[in-house]
Order: structure tokens, then sequence, then C-alpha cells
């Protein structure tokens, strides 16, 4: 079973397995343990990460970057329209509404979704993983930011099932990255002790999130989150972007908004300048050759000069650490460290911003930029059966309030309550009773828009089917079971509908289950069975809570005996943009496709390129190694036919399909095969020849020392010595033969003998005669004793003596 983290970010993602007893992140084809988040599409395929980043300039109109922030979000959001001006690629709106991206691919234009994009990317991680363990990879778990909602999860976990990926959870950010502190934590207080509370901030390219955690022994609980979706790294590439673009624009008349391509080489650059600004303080120069119209371009800045421009950048950077505080009632001193991880998080005032907030110097334990991927690896570890960890609880935290609503059937107009307060402990379920005479909807929505990152507040919808009445015509009483999951996605995971059937009085009823008393639905209950799917011993609780919305009850009477029964009633749910089930397995399918085309054109690239080093390689050898074992009229046709295939390549070989490359590679061998051979043939045939001589000369001398009578061989059969030394004559003719016949013959010809044909010769001789000539010699047994202390045979050869020992008695 795979033990897979997945670090998806805006710019970068990286990938960490479990393997050897720890967390490892691995390194992709390119020996990088960095992989761009970017897709570009060809007329032939498409590559993904860092080849995907060698096309941004080239290609830029098909390559796409920074599609991490179009997850869940309708085309006709106003931030997607505010991004679409500065975007080198099209966006474009998909059937169902959310936003898509239009490229060309196979010399097509297509729009692909923001699932499909993310699923190639997560392929390609899937790639390098499985790469990294040499086994197929399924189970993973994939992070998120803490600030993604309902919408944005749902998608993010669709793209994993397109990639073909099983996502355990959903992990946030800033979840994994307290988990990947945490876990190796030996002094942690125990469990009943005082938490120790740590801060995390983690600021990367697109996004800033911070969260404040409770660690105790084995256990870890977020109290509260806080965070601005759109301030991170790229905003000081803005900012550096803006003030060349106006440098440039006065210096060399040149407005590089209208060209794409300039534009995105001087982002590259900018982002360049920012890293290296954050180590030196000096001034820094940036120089760009043929920047637009063959102009070269240069500029200059120091860090002083960087960190006055972004004044206001920065002065976003302390809202979401007060706002962090606020909401878990903590006072600075309460605060153990503040450890801080992302890209942007090593620019210098960023840092002293956030130090001189807490008033404490900064933690860098962990790897600013793995820590993400490691957490998630170990959270897939402790959800895998396969793995051995310590165990570790975690409770995460709902980031934004959740209330539902629906018609009063009481009261006209709507009711609604907030079942998920902000920073509610998460994956959770509640239990909701209703009393209804026919099926009814709910509305999931956020309660606070002004904190949500888009304008609709909408979860989705959810009807509950098939209540009836009870058969007195009262009201059923219904249970609705709601739930934040694991992924941190809210649903309506089931309900019930509890009906009551009166027995005869003195009639003992049917073993059901028994109603519930109000002061037992009001009581705490274990949900057992999420405990078993959580896999990490954290214990979920279920409250029920009772709605009643009928306030015309009939009186109290005698009650008789009554026994219930609780039928489950489907659901409707109508998330808001889910994909939907057909549309899902079609884009399952079309990534199915697109993956064997990769492959397919992979093969074609590699059939060419195979074709191209063995016209290089073969150019060379001609005039090196190979000069003596080929004919100056051979030498001629194949070098004219080497140099005919490379012009080939170039011209209407360029772009042929594979069997075209074979056949092209067969025809270039026909005639280098055969040079290469007789070159091969004339390295080895010395060694073979000394190898059957050296044979040859030992069973020579075996013979020899037989005919000497030689007590070693004394043993043998006449025989048998005969027919070794027939075989030995024989070969040594051959091999005397065939050494005369080569040394007549030029190097440019067929070789007389063959290598193969040596080496045969020497193992037939050595399979005819080996077993002869070392045949052991008979063992002689010695006769056994008559008593104990007596022999009547030689010892080691010799007669017994009979002499005395000066040691015996005679007597």
């Amino acid at each position: 079973m795979s033990v897979v983290g997945f670090d998806v970010g805006f710019l970068n993602c990286y990938v960490a397995v479990a393997r050897a007893g720890g967390i490892e992140t691995v390194a992709n084809e390119y020996s990088d343990r960095c992989t761009p988040a970017c897709v570009s599409f060809g007329p032939r395929n498409r590559s993904i990460g860092a080849a995907a980043k060698s096309q941004v300039v080239t290609n830029c109109k098909n390559t796409v970057q920074g599609f991490k922030r179009f997850h869940g979000r309708a085309f006709s959001d106003p931030y997607i329209q505010r991004l679409k001006s500065s975007l080198v690629y099209d966006l474009a709106q998909m059937p169902s509404g959310t936003t898509g991206i239009k490229v060309m691919y196979m010399e097509e234009e297509k729009v692909f979704s923001i699932e499909q994009v993310t699923a190639m990317l997560l392929t390609k991680m899937k790639e390098t993983a499985e790469h990294a363990l040499k086994k197929p990879v399924a189970d993973c778990v994939v992070s998120v930011p803490c600030y993604y909602t309902d919408a944005e999860r749902r998608s993010v976990v669709d793209a994993a099932q397109i990639a073909g990926l099983n996502c355990l959870r959903l992990m946030n950010e800033t979840t994994a990255v307290a988990l990947a502190y945490g876990i190796y934590k030996q002094d942690l207080p125990a469990p009943e002790e005082k938490p120790r509370i740590v801060v995390f901030v983690d600021i990367g390219h697109s996004g800033y999130q911070t969260s404040v955690c409770a660690f105790n022994k084995g256990k870890l609980k977020v109290l509260a989150t806080a965070c601005d979706p759109e301030l991170g790294g790229k905003d000081f590439d803005e900012m550096l972007v803006r003030h060349f673009c106006e440098e440039f624009g006065k210096k060399y008349k040149l407005d590089v908004k209208t060209k794409p391509r300039a534009l995105v080489r001087l982002y590259q650059e900018c982002e360049k300048l920012k890293k290296l600004m954050s180590a030196n303080s000096s001034d820094l120069p940036l120089n760009i050759e043929c920047f637009m119209n063959d102009i070269d371009v240069s500029g200059k800045l120091n860090r002083y000069s960087f960190e006055e421009m972004c004044a206001d950048v920065l002065g976003r950077v302390e809202a979401p650490l007060h706002n962090l505080m606020e909401q878990a009632k903590l006072k600075k001193e309460d605060i153990y460290a503040v450890e801080i991880v992302g890209g942007a998080s090593r620019i210098p005032s960023v840092k002293e911003r956030i130090g001189r907030f807490f008033g404490k110097e900064l933690s860098t334990t962990l790897n600013a930029d793995e820590a993400v991927a490691r957490g998630c690896a170990l959270q897939c570890a402790i959800l895998s059966p396969a793995f051995k960890v310590r165990e570790f609880s975690i409770t995460d935290a709902v980031a934004y309030p959740i209330s539902l609503k629906w018609n009063s059937a009481a009261e006209e107009g709507l009711s609604d309550c907030e079942v998920f307060p902000k920073n509610h402990a998460a994956p959770f379920s509640k239990v909701l009773t209703f009393y209804r005479r026919e099926p009814f909807s709910l509305e999931a929505y956020y309660n606070t828009p002004r904190e949500l990152p888009y304008p609709d507040p909408t979860i989705g919808q959810f009807v509950i089917q098939k209540v009836v009445p009870q058969a007195s015509g009262e009201s059923s009483k219904v249970k609705v079971k709601v739930r934040v999951n694991i992924h941190g996605i809210f649903s309506v995971s089931s309900a019930s509908l509890v009906e009551v059937q009166k027995t005869e009085e003195g009639e003992e009823p049917m073993d059901t289950e028994q109603q519930a008393t109000p002061e037992e639905e009001g009581n705490m209950q274990t949900d057992q069975d999420e405990t078993k799917a959580q896999g990490d011993g954290q214990k979920e609780t279920e409250e029920e809570e009772e709605k009643t919305k009928k306030s015309d009850q009939p009186p109290q009477v005698k009650k008789p005996k009554v026994k219930t029964k609780v039928l489950e009633l489907p659901i409707e749910n109508s998330p808001q943009w889910e994909l939907a089930i057909d549309m899902l397995n079609l884009f399952v399918e079309n990534e199915g496709n697109m993956i064997m085309q990769d492959k397919l054109e992979k093969e074609r690239n590699d059939a060419k390129n195979y074709v191209e080093e063995y016209v290089y390689d073969m150019r060379d050898k001609l005039h090196g190694r190979l000069e003596k074992f080929v004919s100056e009229a051979d030498r001629d046709i194949l070098s004219l036919q080497l140099e005919d295939t490379e012009n080939w390549l170039y011209e209407d070989g360029e772009d042929q399909p594979k069997q075209q490359y074979i056949d092209k590679l067969a025809e270039l061998k026909k005639l280098g095969q055969p040079i290469q051979e007789r070159y091969m043939e004339s390295e080895e045939r010395p060694r073979a020849f000394d190898d059957m001589g050296k044979q040859i000369q030992m069973y020579m001398k075996v013979v020899e020392a037989y005919k000497t009578k030689e007590e070693q061989y004394d043993h043998l059969d006449q025989e048998e010595i005969n027919k070794v030394d027939k075989m030995v004559n024989e070969a040594m003719i051959w091999l005397n033969s065939k050494m005369n016949q080569q040394s007549k013959l030029s190097l440019t010809v067929e070789p007389a003998v063959r290598v193969r044909e040596i080496q045969d010769k020497t193992k037939e001789l050595y399979s005819s005669c080996n077993p002869i000539v070392t045949k052991p010699k008979p063992k002689v047994e010695l006769p056994k004793d008559n008593k104990a202390g007596e022999q009547n045979g030689p010892v080691n050869g010799n007669p017994p003596s009979t002499e005395p020992r000066p040691d015996m008695d005679l007597d």
C-alpha cells in the first residue's frame, strides 16, 4: 500500500513518501525535489512540470500556471474577471458555469476544466511517486489551503479522482505543517497537563495562512486559523514588475504589457531578483537580452528601495495575526513558539514584522518548502494500515461558520440554525431532529459572507425524500445527520424516519430499536464508524439537537406499549458547483486517453532520438575507432547515407510516425552493424583464442602426467585418457588453423572465425574433458576394530607397531 503526500502549491509542488522507516521528499526525473505547477499543451502531447516550465516563454498562450486559485469558482466571479486581464493564457466558461482554461491542444481549440488541469499535475506527481517507490500509487493525502471553501475542496477531490488517486484526506496546509512539527517532539506535555501553544505562519506564492495549535503528547488540536488569501510572494513580484515596466517605458520607450512573451520573461527575472534581495542588501542588477524589438534592457534595485516600494503589501502581514490571536483568545506570552514556512517567509522584512508582532525570535526548524508535503505523507501513514506510526490524533477546525435554513412547518417563512460555528472541531457529526409530514429541503450556507474568498455563500441544497406522516396522522420524527468530514466538506450524510407502532396492552413488543427519550437525545454519543474510518484514534462526538417545529402537540395521555421502527430515507444532494457523475467519468476517460497519447508521443520522440544519436555516433566512429574496419568505398557510402538521414531528420523527418524512424534506423544499421561487429570481434577474439589455448595446454599436461605414471592421475582409465588426448589434438589443429586463416585476412572483411564459435568450441572441450581429468580417487576403506583399543589394519597406511611404548606396562 502506498503512503504518499502531495503538496500542490500555486507555483511549485512537492511529493513526500514513507519508506525505509521515515518520510522522504522525492526527486523528479530532473533530480529536483521541486516540480513546477505548470502544464503546457502542444500539437502532439502535453508537458507537465519542469518540461512545461521551459515552454512558458516559447509557448506562453498554451502554458498554464497559477490555476490553483480557480477551484470552485464561477466564471462570472468578480475575482476571475479581475484576473483575466493579467493572464497570458485565456479563460472560458464551462457548461456548468465554472471556470475553464482555453488552449490549443492536438491542433484543436480545447477548454479544460480546472479539475482536469489539476488532475494532469497530480498525474505527474503520481508518476514521480511511483518511480521512487517502484510500485503503483493510489492512496494519498493532498494539501489544500486552510481557507478553501466547500466548493473548492470538492473540486480538488474530483481532480484526484480524475488522476486515478484515492484521496484519503484533504489536509489543510497549516495542519500538515503542525503535524510535521509535533509528531517527532518527545517533550510535549502529558494529555492532562496544559497544552503547548505554537503558532504556524505559512506565506507561499499566492496565499498567507496562519494557525494556532495546542500540542499534548500524541495529540494536536487546531484552535483557530486566520488568513489573507490574496497575499503572497506574487504580490512582491507584481510590485517589481510594475516598477520595471515603468522604468523601461521611460528609459527605452517600451510598452511591456502589450507583449505577453516579454511580460512573462520580466516576471521570471523579477522573481529571481526578489530571491537575491532576500540574501543581499547591496544594489543588484536586472539584465534581459533581446527583451522587446531586439532591445537589451537593464536596471538595478536594492533591498531598501524594494521594501519602500512594497510598504502597502508588508502592511497587510500583521492583520491575520491580530485576527488569529483574537479568535483563540490568547495573549502573546501564551505562545511557546512561532514556526514559519513557505517560500515568501524568506523575505527579511516579512520575518521582521512577524517577529516584532509576537515579540520573540521566529523558529525555522522545518524545511520551509517541504514541510507541507512531509506532513501530508505522515497523515497518510497514520491512515494507512500498512504502516505502524506513533499514535497521534489530529483535530482540525472549521474555517467558516456553517448554517442550515429550511421552510418552517409551524411558522411561515424560513428558519435557520448555525450548525458548525467558526473553529468548531472537525471532522464532526451532529444529529438534528425535525417533525415533518412530507419531504423537505435544507439549504447549507456560510453565514459570514464577508469572510469568504468569493461572493456566493451557498454550500448546497439537500432534499430529505419519502417523509410520510405517522399512521395516526401526526408528524413523523425525522433524524438528520449533518457532517463536516475528514476533507472539511459539509454534507447531510444520512436521514431516518422514526415510525411509532402501537401494540395491544400486554403484548410484548418486537425486538426493535427503542425510541429515544428527550434526555437520551441530549447525551453525547461516540460515532464508532467514523473512529474506524479515521484511523488516528481520535473520537468524534455526535450531538443531537431537537428542533420541534410543531406547537400543537396532543396532550399527554397514558401511553400504551409501543415499538419503533427506523426507516432510512433517501437524500438528494445538490452541492454548489459539484461535478456531475457523467462529466466526472468523461474526464477520467479523457485523462486516460491523454496519458496514452503522451506515452505514444514519448515513444515516437525516443525513436527519432535513437536515429539522430546513431547518425552522430557512427559519424564520429567512422573516423575514429572503426576506421581500420571499413573499406574506403563502404565508408563513403555510409557517410553519404548518414548525411542524407541527418538532412531528412531536420526537414521531412521532423514529424513522422514512430515506425518511420524505426525503419530508418534499421536501414542505417544494415550498413553500420557489420562494421561495428568486426570491431567488437577484433577486440574480443584474442582473449577468446587465449582462453581456448590455456584450456588445451591444461589438458595436454594432464595427459602427459598420466603417461609418466604420476600418482595423482594413476586412477584414471587408459581408454578415457586416450579420448582426451584425441580431443585435445583435434582442438589444437582447429585453433591453429583458424588463427592462421584470421591472420591472413584484412580487418575490413568478415572474420574467418567468430568469437562465439571459439567460445562454443572451448565450452565443448571443457564439458567433454573436465569430468574425466577431475575424476576423484576412490577412497580406501579401513577394516573395523575387533575390540576397543586394538587395531588389525594399518594406521594412516602403515602397519600397526609391535614395539612396546615406554609407558606400557608389560606385566
